[in-house]
Protein backbone atom coordinates (compact mmCIF):
# COMPACT_ATOMS: atom_id res chain seq x y z
CA UNK A 1 0.00 0.00 0.00
CA UNK A 2 2.48 2.14 1.03
CA UNK A 3 4.43 1.63 -2.30
CA UNK A 4 1.50 1.83 -4.39
CA UNK A 5 0.81 5.86 -2.69
CA UNK A 6 4.43 6.44 -3.75
CA UNK A 7 3.66 5.46 -7.09
CA UNK A 8 0.81 7.91 -7.32
CA UNK A 9 2.46 10.58 -5.73
CA UNK A 10 4.80 10.11 -8.65
CA UNK A 11 2.72 10.20 -11.17
CA UNK A 12 0.63 13.22 -9.56
CA UNK A 13 4.18 14.98 -9.62
CA UNK A 14 4.68 13.55 -13.52
CA UNK A 15 2.03 14.98 -14.67
CA UNK A 16 2.69 18.31 -14.01
CA UNK A 17 5.30 17.76 -16.47
CA UNK A 18 2.95 15.96 -19.43
CA UNK A 19 0.14 18.94 -18.58
CA UNK A 20 2.76 21.38 -19.32
CA UNK A 21 3.10 20.46 -22.82
CA UNK A 22 0.87 20.98 -26.11
CA UNK A 23 -1.73 23.59 -26.25
CA UNK A 24 -0.45 27.11 -24.77
CA UNK A 25 -1.68 28.12 -21.56
CA UNK A 26 -0.95 30.82 -18.68
CA UNK A 27 -1.81 29.73 -15.12
CA UNK A 28 -0.74 32.12 -11.83
CA UNK A 29 0.05 31.71 -8.80
CA UNK A 30 1.05 34.94 -8.05
CA UNK A 31 -0.86 37.19 -8.64
CA UNK A 32 -4.20 35.42 -8.03
CA UNK A 33 -6.54 38.41 -8.94
CA UNK A 34 -6.87 40.22 -12.29
CA UNK A 35 -6.90 43.74 -10.63
CA UNK A 36 -4.22 44.36 -7.52
CA UNK A 37 -4.30 47.57 -5.53
CA UNK A 38 -0.58 47.53 -4.49
CA UNK A 39 1.51 49.56 -2.07
CA UNK A 40 4.95 48.37 -3.35
CA UNK A 41 6.94 48.74 -6.53
CA UNK A 42 8.43 45.48 -6.18
CA UNK A 43 6.07 43.20 -7.43
CA UNK A 44 6.54 38.93 -8.65
CA UNK A 45 4.51 37.46 -11.57
CA UNK A 46 4.85 33.46 -10.41
CA UNK A 47 3.21 30.39 -12.74
CA UNK A 48 3.47 28.24 -15.24
CA UNK A 49 2.74 27.25 -18.83
CA UNK A 50 3.33 24.65 -21.67
CA UNK A 51 6.64 23.82 -21.15
CA UNK A 52 7.44 24.04 -24.89
CA UNK A 53 5.96 27.56 -24.79
CA UNK A 54 7.75 31.13 -25.30
CA UNK A 55 6.51 33.24 -22.78
CA UNK A 56 6.50 36.89 -22.88
CA UNK A 57 5.72 39.51 -20.69
CA UNK A 58 5.02 43.04 -22.63
CA UNK A 59 7.01 41.67 -25.29
CA UNK A 60 10.16 40.33 -23.37
CA UNK A 61 10.83 37.05 -23.49
CA UNK A 62 10.84 35.08 -19.97
CA UNK A 63 12.36 32.30 -19.13
CA UNK A 64 10.22 28.92 -18.94
CA UNK A 65 11.51 25.74 -17.01
CA UNK A 66 11.41 22.45 -17.71
CA UNK A 67 8.45 22.29 -15.65
CA UNK A 68 6.71 25.10 -17.19
CA UNK A 69 7.45 27.50 -14.46
CA UNK A 70 8.67 30.76 -14.67
CA UNK A 71 8.54 33.93 -12.41
CA UNK A 72 8.90 37.37 -13.14
CA UNK A 73 10.05 40.30 -11.55
CA UNK A 74 8.45 43.60 -11.86
CA UNK A 75 9.33 47.27 -10.99
CA UNK A 76 6.07 49.24 -11.39
CA UNK A 77 5.19 53.35 -11.47
CA UNK A 78 2.61 54.75 -9.05
CA UNK A 79 -0.70 55.21 -10.88
CA UNK A 80 -2.15 52.26 -13.26
CA UNK A 81 0.09 49.81 -14.67
CA UNK A 82 -1.12 47.18 -17.33
CA UNK A 83 1.41 43.78 -17.53
CA UNK A 84 0.51 42.06 -21.25
CA UNK A 85 1.68 37.77 -20.97
CA UNK A 86 1.70 36.04 -23.99
CA UNK A 87 2.36 32.35 -24.09
CA UNK A 88 3.22 30.57 -27.82
CA UNK A 89 3.60 27.48 -29.20
CA UNK A 90 3.69 27.34 -32.97
CA UNK A 91 0.52 29.41 -34.32
CA UNK A 92 -1.62 28.92 -30.80
CA UNK A 93 -1.16 31.37 -28.26
CA UNK A 94 -2.21 32.21 -24.72
CA UNK A 95 -2.79 35.37 -23.20
CA UNK A 96 -3.90 37.38 -19.87
CA UNK A 97 -3.70 40.64 -18.63
CA UNK A 98 -2.75 41.63 -15.10
CA UNK A 99 -3.50 45.16 -13.87
CA UNK A 100 -1.72 46.75 -11.11
CA UNK A 101 -2.90 49.96 -9.18
CA UNK A 102 0.13 51.09 -6.96
CA UNK A 103 -0.57 54.12 -4.67
CA UNK A 104 2.28 55.41 -3.04
CA UNK A 105 1.68 55.28 0.70
CA UNK A 106 0.35 58.11 2.37
CA UNK A 107 2.58 61.11 3.88
CA UNK A 108 1.72 60.86 8.02
CA UNK A 109 1.04 65.02 8.19
CA UNK A 110 0.86 66.81 11.98
CA UNK A 111 -2.51 67.16 13.58
CA UNK A 112 -3.38 70.88 12.45
CA UNK A 113 -6.61 71.67 15.21
CA UNK A 114 -7.16 70.79 18.39
CA UNK A 115 -7.52 66.46 18.36
CA UNK A 116 -6.00 63.70 19.61
CA UNK A 117 -5.69 61.25 16.33
CA UNK A 118 -4.41 58.05 17.70
CA UNK A 119 -3.80 56.78 21.16
CA UNK A 120 -1.32 53.52 21.39
CA UNK A 121 -0.98 51.79 24.65
CA UNK A 122 1.40 49.33 25.87
CA UNK A 123 1.52 46.40 26.62
CA UNK A 124 -1.04 46.42 23.51
CA UNK A 125 -4.39 44.88 23.73
CA UNK A 126 -6.94 44.89 27.11
CA UNK A 127 -4.85 44.10 29.97
CA UNK A 128 -6.37 43.66 33.79
CA UNK A 129 -4.06 45.13 36.16
CA UNK A 130 -2.34 45.56 39.46
CA UNK A 131 -1.11 48.38 41.30
CA UNK A 132 2.18 49.09 40.68
CA UNK A 133 1.96 48.15 36.94
CA UNK A 134 2.29 50.93 34.54
CA UNK A 135 0.83 51.71 31.18
CA UNK A 136 2.85 53.25 28.24
CA UNK A 137 1.03 55.94 26.45
CA UNK A 138 1.84 57.29 23.08
CA UNK A 139 -0.19 59.59 21.62
CA UNK A 140 -0.69 61.90 18.49
CA UNK A 141 -2.41 64.83 18.95
CA UNK A 142 -1.94 68.86 18.14
CA UNK A 143 1.73 69.71 19.00
CA UNK A 144 2.46 72.44 21.97
CA UNK A 145 -0.31 71.17 24.20
CA UNK A 146 -0.99 69.80 27.83
CA UNK A 147 -2.36 66.17 27.52
CA UNK A 148 -3.05 64.46 30.67
CA UNK A 149 -3.88 60.49 30.93
CA UNK A 150 -7.00 59.83 33.84
CA UNK A 151 -6.25 61.86 36.97
CA UNK A 152 -3.80 64.44 35.04
CA UNK A 153 -0.86 62.12 35.09
CA UNK A 154 0.99 64.07 32.43
CA UNK A 155 2.02 62.95 29.11
CA UNK A 156 5.49 64.85 27.51
CA UNK A 157 5.75 65.47 24.18
CA UNK A 158 9.25 64.11 22.50
CA UNK A 159 11.66 66.26 20.80
CA UNK A 160 11.46 66.28 16.80
CA UNK A 161 14.72 64.37 16.87
CA UNK A 162 13.20 61.22 18.40
CA UNK A 163 10.18 61.11 16.30
CA UNK A 164 11.46 61.47 12.48
CA UNK A 165 10.40 65.12 12.84
CA UNK A 166 6.76 64.58 13.19
CA UNK A 167 5.57 67.32 15.69
CA UNK A 168 2.67 66.15 18.61
CA UNK A 169 4.10 62.71 19.68
CA UNK A 170 3.16 62.70 23.29
CA UNK A 171 4.65 59.90 25.70
CA UNK A 172 4.41 58.87 29.22
CA UNK A 173 3.40 55.86 32.08
CA UNK A 174 0.26 55.58 34.03
CA UNK A 175 0.98 53.51 37.05
CA UNK A 176 -1.94 51.81 38.58
CA UNK A 177 -2.84 53.01 41.53
CA UNK A 178 -4.26 50.89 44.85
CA UNK A 179 -7.23 53.38 45.26
CA UNK A 180 -8.07 52.95 41.36
CA UNK A 181 -11.40 50.87 40.95
CA UNK A 182 -11.77 50.51 36.93
CA UNK A 183 -13.57 47.73 35.21
CA UNK A 184 -13.71 46.69 31.56
CA UNK A 185 -12.90 50.77 31.38
CA UNK A 186 -11.42 52.61 28.80
CA UNK A 187 -8.89 55.01 30.01
CA UNK A 188 -9.89 58.92 29.00
CA UNK A 189 -7.03 61.08 27.61
CA UNK A 190 -7.28 64.90 27.30
CA UNK A 191 -5.72 67.43 25.11
CA UNK A 192 -5.35 71.75 26.20
CA UNK A 193 -4.29 74.17 24.11
CA UNK A 194 -2.85 77.39 25.52
CA UNK A 195 -6.47 78.94 25.14
CA UNK A 196 -8.00 76.45 28.25
CA UNK A 197 -9.58 74.67 25.01
CA UNK A 198 -9.52 70.85 25.53
CA UNK A 199 -10.84 67.41 24.72
CA UNK A 200 -11.50 64.34 25.50
CA UNK A 201 -10.44 61.16 23.28
CA UNK A 202 -10.63 57.25 25.33
CA UNK A 203 -8.36 54.65 24.29
CA UNK A 204 -9.63 51.46 22.05
CA UNK A 205 -8.43 48.87 24.69
CA UNK A 206 -10.26 48.12 28.10
CA UNK A 207 -8.62 48.08 31.42
CA UNK A 208 -9.29 46.20 34.93
CA UNK A 209 -8.06 45.77 38.11
CA UNK A 210 -7.48 42.52 39.17
CA UNK A 211 -9.62 42.67 42.55
CA UNK A 212 -8.71 41.91 46.22
CA UNK A 213 -11.99 39.30 46.35
CA UNK A 214 -11.00 37.59 42.62
CA UNK A 215 -9.05 34.36 42.53
CA UNK A 216 -5.64 34.43 42.01
CA UNK A 217 -4.27 31.35 42.12
CA UNK A 218 -4.76 29.09 38.57
CA UNK A 219 -3.80 25.09 37.77
CA UNK A 220 -2.52 24.14 34.07
CA UNK A 221 -4.78 21.64 32.20
CA UNK A 222 -4.27 19.58 28.98
CA UNK A 223 -1.32 17.91 28.43
CA UNK A 224 0.09 20.47 26.14
CA UNK A 225 0.02 23.93 28.89
CA UNK A 226 2.94 25.87 28.20
CA UNK A 227 4.71 29.22 29.62
CA UNK A 228 5.86 31.88 26.89
CA UNK A 229 8.52 34.57 27.89
CA UNK A 230 6.91 37.45 26.86
CA UNK A 231 4.10 39.53 24.52
CA UNK A 232 6.10 39.25 21.67
CA UNK A 233 4.51 37.11 18.65
CA UNK A 234 5.21 36.01 15.06
CA UNK A 235 4.17 32.70 12.56
CA UNK A 236 5.68 30.56 15.22
CA UNK A 237 4.01 32.18 18.10
CA UNK A 238 4.84 33.59 20.86
CA UNK A 239 8.40 32.23 22.48
CA UNK A 240 8.14 29.33 24.79
CA UNK A 241 9.86 28.43 27.56
CA UNK A 242 8.65 25.19 27.86
CA UNK A 243 5.96 22.66 28.07
CA UNK A 244 5.11 21.50 31.64
CA UNK A 245 2.38 19.16 33.40
CA UNK A 246 -1.24 19.50 34.35
CA UNK A 247 -2.42 20.60 37.86
CA UNK A 248 0.48 22.52 37.84
CA UNK A 249 -0.35 25.82 40.38
CA UNK A 250 0.42 29.38 38.71
CA UNK A 251 0.13 32.72 40.70
CA UNK A 252 -1.53 35.00 38.29
CA UNK A 253 -0.62 38.95 38.63
CA UNK A 254 -2.21 40.07 35.48
CA UNK A 255 -3.85 39.31 31.90
CA UNK A 256 -2.87 41.32 28.42
CA UNK A 257 -5.46 40.17 25.74
CA UNK A 258 -6.17 36.64 25.56
CA UNK A 259 -2.86 35.85 28.24
CA UNK A 260 -2.29 35.79 31.92
CA UNK A 261 0.25 37.05 33.02
CA UNK A 262 2.60 34.35 36.02
CA UNK A 263 4.29 35.84 38.88
CA UNK A 264 7.23 32.55 38.94
CA UNK A 265 9.61 34.64 41.57
CA UNK A 266 9.37 37.89 42.79
CA UNK A 267 11.77 39.13 40.31
CA UNK A 268 10.61 36.33 37.38
CA UNK A 269 7.49 36.64 35.57
CA UNK A 270 5.70 34.74 32.28
CA UNK A 271 2.80 34.23 30.25
CA UNK A 272 0.48 31.95 29.78
CA UNK A 273 -2.35 31.32 27.10
CA UNK A 274 -5.43 31.95 29.39
CA UNK A 275 -7.56 28.51 27.83
CA UNK A 276 -4.49 26.18 29.26
CA UNK A 277 -5.63 27.24 33.27
CA UNK A 278 -8.30 26.66 35.56
CA UNK A 279 -9.07 28.99 38.44
CA UNK A 280 -8.60 27.53 42.00
CA UNK A 281 -10.90 29.00 44.85
CA UNK A 282 -9.94 32.19 46.21
CA UNK A 283 -8.01 31.93 49.25
CA UNK A 284 -5.71 29.33 47.79
CA UNK A 285 -2.40 29.28 48.82
CA UNK A 286 0.19 31.01 46.27
CA UNK A 287 2.54 28.39 44.82
CA UNK A 288 5.33 27.44 46.91
CA UNK A 289 7.34 24.44 48.38
CA UNK A 290 10.34 22.99 50.38
CA UNK A 291 12.08 19.92 49.04
CA UNK A 292 11.56 16.66 50.20
CA UNK A 293 13.61 13.38 49.72
CA UNK A 294 15.10 12.66 46.73
CA UNK A 295 16.35 9.54 45.08
CA UNK A 296 18.09 8.54 41.41
CA UNK A 297 17.82 5.27 39.79
CA UNK A 298 17.22 3.73 36.42
CA UNK A 299 15.98 0.87 34.82
CA UNK A 300 16.67 -0.65 31.03
CA UNK A 301 16.09 2.71 29.34
CA UNK A 302 16.07 5.66 31.41
CA UNK A 303 17.35 7.23 34.65
CA UNK A 304 15.45 8.65 36.95
CA UNK A 305 15.19 11.81 39.59
CA UNK A 306 12.70 11.92 42.34
CA UNK A 307 12.35 15.03 44.44
CA UNK A 308 9.79 14.93 47.04
CA UNK A 309 7.98 18.36 47.46
CA UNK A 310 4.06 19.39 49.05
CA UNK A 311 3.06 20.95 45.61
CA UNK A 312 3.28 21.03 41.63
CA UNK A 313 5.42 23.76 41.08
CA UNK A 314 6.20 25.38 37.83
CA UNK A 315 9.33 24.31 36.16
CA UNK A 316 11.62 25.07 33.08
CA UNK A 317 15.07 22.98 31.87
CA UNK A 318 17.91 23.92 30.10
CA UNK A 319 20.45 21.37 28.12
CA UNK A 320 24.02 22.48 28.43
CA UNK A 321 26.91 21.22 26.47
CA UNK A 322 30.78 20.50 26.76
CA UNK A 323 30.18 18.70 29.44
CA UNK A 324 26.59 17.40 28.96
CA UNK A 325 24.24 18.47 31.50
CA UNK A 326 20.77 18.58 32.39
CA UNK A 327 19.63 21.99 34.30
CA UNK A 328 16.06 22.27 35.72
CA UNK A 329 14.91 24.93 37.35
CA UNK A 330 11.81 24.82 39.98
CA UNK A 331 10.17 28.03 40.56
CA UNK A 332 8.50 28.56 44.34
CA UNK A 333 10.79 25.90 45.54
CA UNK A 334 13.14 26.22 48.97
CA UNK A 335 15.88 24.02 49.66
CA UNK A 336 15.13 21.58 52.54
CA UNK A 337 17.38 19.09 51.14
CA UNK A 338 20.06 17.46 53.21
CA UNK A 339 21.04 14.52 51.38
CA UNK A 340 20.35 12.69 47.63
CA UNK A 341 20.49 9.00 47.40
CA UNK A 342 21.87 7.89 44.01
CA UNK A 343 21.89 4.22 43.29
CA UNK A 344 24.09 1.94 41.42
CA UNK A 345 21.17 1.30 38.57
CA UNK A 346 21.96 4.91 37.11
CA UNK A 347 23.57 4.54 33.77
CA UNK A 348 23.15 8.46 32.13
CA UNK A 349 23.69 10.10 34.91
CA UNK A 350 26.90 10.96 36.56
CA UNK A 351 25.95 13.73 39.22
CA UNK A 352 23.28 15.17 40.36
CA UNK A 353 23.45 18.51 42.26
CA UNK A 354 21.37 21.40 43.44
CA UNK A 355 21.95 25.03 44.73
CA UNK A 356 19.33 27.92 45.77
CA UNK A 357 19.82 30.53 43.37
CA UNK A 358 17.49 32.75 44.64
CA UNK A 359 14.51 33.38 46.85
CA UNK A 360 11.79 31.00 45.44
CA UNK A 361 14.32 29.52 42.37
CA UNK A 362 15.60 26.03 43.04
CA UNK A 363 18.07 24.85 40.38
CA UNK A 364 18.63 20.95 39.94
CA UNK A 365 21.60 20.47 37.73
CA UNK A 366 22.44 16.86 36.38
CA UNK A 367 25.53 15.44 35.01
CA UNK A 368 25.58 13.38 32.08
CA UNK A 369 27.91 10.46 31.03
CA UNK A 370 27.70 11.02 27.32
CA UNK A 371 28.69 14.31 25.51
CA UNK A 372 25.38 13.87 23.60
CA UNK A 373 21.68 14.43 25.05
CA UNK A 374 19.45 11.80 23.87
CA UNK A 375 16.20 13.43 25.34
CA UNK A 376 14.60 13.87 28.90
CA UNK A 377 11.10 14.28 30.12
CA UNK A 378 9.70 16.60 33.51
CA UNK A 379 6.32 15.23 35.15
CA UNK A 380 4.88 14.42 38.18
CA UNK A 381 3.96 11.42 39.92
CA UNK A 382 1.46 12.92 42.63
CA UNK A 383 3.43 15.99 44.15
CA UNK A 384 6.90 14.44 43.27
CA UNK A 385 8.69 16.03 40.63
CA UNK A 386 10.36 13.12 38.37
CA UNK A 387 12.99 13.98 35.61
CA UNK A 388 13.66 11.17 33.32
CA UNK A 389 16.48 10.70 31.58
CA UNK A 390 16.99 8.70 28.88
CA UNK A 391 19.81 6.04 28.31
CA UNK A 392 22.45 6.20 24.94
CA UNK A 393 21.43 3.38 23.04
CA UNK A 394 24.18 0.61 23.18
CA UNK A 395 23.99 -0.08 19.55
CA UNK A 396 24.01 2.88 17.98
CA UNK A 397 23.35 1.27 14.25
CA UNK A 398 20.25 2.73 12.25
CA UNK A 399 18.98 -0.94 12.84
CA UNK A 400 18.63 -0.68 16.77
CA UNK A 401 16.67 2.77 16.57
CA UNK A 402 13.04 3.93 16.32
CA UNK A 403 12.98 6.94 13.69
CA UNK A 404 10.00 9.26 13.45
CA UNK A 405 9.19 10.66 9.85
CA UNK A 406 7.23 13.76 10.21
CA UNK A 407 5.98 14.50 6.78
CA UNK A 408 5.03 18.25 6.84
CA UNK A 409 1.85 19.60 6.29
CA UNK A 410 -1.36 17.75 4.89
CA UNK A 411 -5.10 17.82 4.55
CA UNK A 412 -6.41 21.45 4.50
CA UNK A 413 -2.91 22.26 5.55
CA UNK A 414 -1.63 23.14 2.36
CA UNK A 415 1.76 24.55 3.25
CA UNK A 416 3.74 26.37 0.59
CA UNK A 417 2.62 26.73 -3.38
CA UNK A 418 5.13 26.01 -6.56
CA UNK A 419 5.40 28.24 -9.43
CA UNK A 420 3.33 25.10 -11.13
CA UNK A 421 0.96 24.53 -8.64
CA UNK A 422 2.20 21.76 -6.92
CA UNK A 423 1.04 22.02 -2.83
CA UNK A 424 4.19 21.56 -0.70
CA UNK A 425 2.10 19.13 1.50
CA UNK A 426 1.80 16.67 -1.81
CA UNK A 427 5.85 16.76 -2.11
CA UNK A 428 6.78 16.23 2.09
CA UNK A 429 4.62 13.35 2.02
CA UNK A 430 5.96 11.83 -1.33
CA UNK A 431 9.77 12.71 0.46
CA UNK A 432 8.88 11.08 3.60
CA UNK A 433 7.29 8.04 2.18
CA UNK A 434 11.09 7.56 0.45
CA UNK A 435 12.82 8.37 3.60
CA UNK A 436 10.63 5.70 5.23
CA UNK A 437 10.88 3.19 2.88
CA UNK A 438 15.01 4.01 2.60
CA UNK A 439 15.17 4.07 6.96
CA UNK A 440 13.65 0.60 6.68
CA UNK A 441 15.96 -0.87 3.92
CA UNK A 442 18.52 -0.01 6.48
CA UNK A 443 16.24 -2.23 9.18
CA UNK A 444 15.43 0.61 11.48
CA UNK A 445 11.64 0.70 12.96
CA UNK A 446 10.20 3.81 10.99
CA UNK A 447 6.35 5.64 12.74
CA UNK A 448 4.98 8.17 10.51
CA UNK A 449 2.76 11.30 10.99
CA UNK A 450 1.04 10.41 8.04
CA UNK A 451 1.13 7.84 5.28
CA UNK A 452 -1.64 9.41 3.03
CA UNK A 453 -3.44 12.98 2.22
CA UNK A 454 -4.82 13.79 5.82
CA UNK A 455 -4.71 16.70 8.46
CA UNK A 456 -3.05 16.40 11.47
CA UNK A 457 -2.87 19.44 13.87
CA UNK A 458 0.91 19.69 15.02
CA UNK A 459 -0.32 19.45 18.83
CA UNK A 460 -1.56 16.38 17.73
CA UNK A 461 1.77 15.24 16.27
CA UNK A 462 3.57 16.55 19.34
CA UNK A 463 1.46 13.97 21.52
CA UNK A 464 2.11 11.22 19.31
CA UNK A 465 5.50 11.36 19.38
CA UNK A 466 5.59 11.78 23.32
CA UNK A 467 3.52 8.66 23.68
CA UNK A 468 5.46 6.66 20.80
CA UNK A 469 9.14 7.88 22.56
CA UNK A 470 11.10 7.51 19.10
CA UNK A 471 14.96 8.14 19.27
CA UNK A 472 15.07 10.33 16.61
CA UNK A 473 12.40 12.75 14.43
CA UNK A 474 13.03 14.37 11.28
CA UNK A 475 10.40 16.68 10.12
CA UNK A 476 10.58 17.10 6.62
CA UNK A 477 9.26 21.04 4.84
CA UNK A 478 9.81 22.74 2.40
CA UNK A 479 10.54 26.70 2.85
CA UNK A 480 8.84 29.84 0.81
CA UNK A 481 9.71 33.00 0.22
CA UNK A 482 8.03 36.29 -1.75
CA UNK A 483 10.97 36.56 -3.55
CA UNK A 484 10.83 33.35 -6.13
CA UNK A 485 14.22 34.56 -8.04
CA UNK A 486 16.49 35.60 -5.41
CA UNK A 487 15.91 33.85 -2.30
CA UNK A 488 16.74 29.94 -2.36
CA UNK A 489 18.60 26.83 -0.89
CA UNK A 490 18.42 24.01 1.86
CA UNK A 491 18.50 24.72 5.34
CA UNK A 492 17.94 22.97 8.92
CA UNK A 493 16.29 23.59 12.37
CA UNK A 494 16.85 22.80 15.76
CA UNK A 495 15.78 24.38 19.06
CA UNK A 496 18.39 23.00 22.09
CA UNK A 497 21.96 23.63 21.77
CA UNK A 498 22.12 19.41 23.11
CA UNK A 499 20.17 18.41 19.63
CA UNK A 500 22.31 20.52 17.37
CA UNK A 501 24.28 17.87 16.18
CA UNK A 502 21.74 15.98 14.26
CA UNK A 503 20.71 18.87 12.16
CA UNK A 504 24.46 19.75 11.49
CA UNK A 505 25.20 17.04 10.60
CA UNK A 506 22.35 16.30 7.83
CA UNK A 507 22.57 19.68 6.94
CA UNK A 508 26.34 18.85 5.93
CA UNK A 509 24.83 16.28 3.81
CA UNK A 510 22.40 18.33 2.26
CA UNK A 511 25.03 20.74 0.99
CA UNK A 512 26.27 18.05 -1.36
CA UNK A 513 23.46 18.26 -3.39
CA UNK A 514 24.67 21.61 -4.68
CA UNK A 515 22.00 23.54 -2.72
CA UNK A 516 22.52 27.47 -1.67
CA UNK A 517 23.41 27.66 1.91
CA UNK A 518 20.38 28.63 4.27
CA UNK A 519 21.98 27.90 7.21
CA UNK A 520 21.74 25.44 10.46
CA UNK A 521 19.39 27.70 12.55
CA UNK A 522 18.91 26.88 16.16
CA UNK A 523 16.86 28.07 19.06
CA UNK A 524 13.71 27.66 16.49
CA UNK A 525 10.25 28.28 17.99
CA UNK A 526 8.63 25.18 15.74
CA UNK A 527 6.08 22.96 17.55
CA UNK A 528 8.12 19.38 16.41
CA UNK A 529 11.30 21.41 17.41
CA UNK A 530 10.30 21.93 20.64
CA UNK A 531 10.09 18.51 22.34
CA UNK A 532 13.20 17.51 24.43
CA UNK A 533 12.20 13.69 25.09
CA UNK A 534 14.66 13.14 21.59
CA UNK A 535 17.00 14.76 19.26
CA UNK A 536 15.29 16.50 16.90
CA UNK A 537 15.51 18.31 13.33
CA UNK A 538 13.68 20.22 11.20
CA UNK A 539 14.67 19.37 7.45
CA UNK A 540 13.69 22.34 4.45
CA UNK A 541 14.79 21.03 1.80
CA UNK A 542 15.02 23.61 -0.58
CA UNK A 543 12.01 26.44 -1.62
CA UNK A 544 9.63 25.70 -3.03
CA UNK A 545 8.43 29.45 -3.87
CA UNK A 546 11.78 28.94 -6.34
CA UNK A 547 11.10 27.51 -10.06
CA UNK A 548 14.66 25.93 -10.64
CA UNK A 549 14.82 24.15 -6.81
CA UNK A 550 11.02 23.36 -7.24
CA UNK A 551 11.79 21.41 -11.07
CA UNK A 552 14.40 20.01 -8.61
CA UNK A 553 11.59 18.68 -6.03
CA UNK A 554 9.38 17.51 -8.31
CA UNK A 555 12.37 15.23 -9.70
CA UNK A 556 11.90 11.69 -8.14
CA UNK A 557 15.67 11.16 -9.24
CA UNK A 558 16.10 13.97 -7.11
CA UNK A 559 13.84 13.38 -3.91
CA UNK A 560 15.92 10.14 -3.45
CA UNK A 561 19.13 11.90 -3.83
CA UNK A 562 17.99 14.12 -0.67
CA UNK A 563 16.45 11.06 1.37
CA UNK A 564 19.82 9.87 0.88
CA UNK A 565 21.55 12.68 2.16
CA UNK A 566 19.08 12.95 5.10
CA UNK A 567 20.14 9.75 5.95
CA UNK A 568 23.62 9.75 5.75
CA UNK A 569 23.63 12.41 7.85
CA UNK A 570 21.79 10.85 10.69
CA UNK A 571 24.13 7.91 9.84
CA UNK A 572 26.83 10.47 10.63
CA UNK A 573 25.00 12.21 13.56
CA UNK A 574 25.20 8.37 15.01
CA UNK A 575 29.09 7.93 14.22
CA UNK A 576 29.54 10.92 16.11
CA UNK A 577 27.96 9.77 19.43
CA UNK A 578 30.19 6.60 19.51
Amino acid sequence: MKFFYTIILMACCGSLFSQSEGKPFIRLTNPYQTNNKISSSRQFIIGSTCKNCVLTINDKTIRVYATGAFAYELNLQPGENTINLLATAGSKTATKKINYNFSLPKIALPVSTLAIESIKTYPEGNLILKPGDFIQFRVKALTNCVVKVMDNTPLYELPLSNTNSMPGIYQGNYEVKVSDSFSLTKIPVTITDSSGESITKTTAANFSILSSTSPDIAITKGRLAHLEYGLGDDRLGGAKIGYLDSNIILKIIGKVGTHYKVALTKARTAYIPDDLVEWLPKGTFSPSSLTDKWMAYGDESYDYVKLGMFERLPYQSFQLVNPSKIVVDVYGATNNTNWITQMETLKEIKNIYYEQKEDELFRITIELKHAQHWGHQIYYIGNSLMIKVKHQPENLSLKNLTIAVDAGHGGTNMGAVGPTGVSEKELTLAVSLRLQKTLEAEGARVIMTREKEQFFDNKERILFYRDSMPDLLISFHLNSSEDPIRVGGTSTYYRYVGFRNLSESIYKRMLELRLKEYGNTGSFNFMLNSPIEYPNALVEGLFLSNPEEEMKILDPLFQQQAVDKIVAGIKDFLNGCK
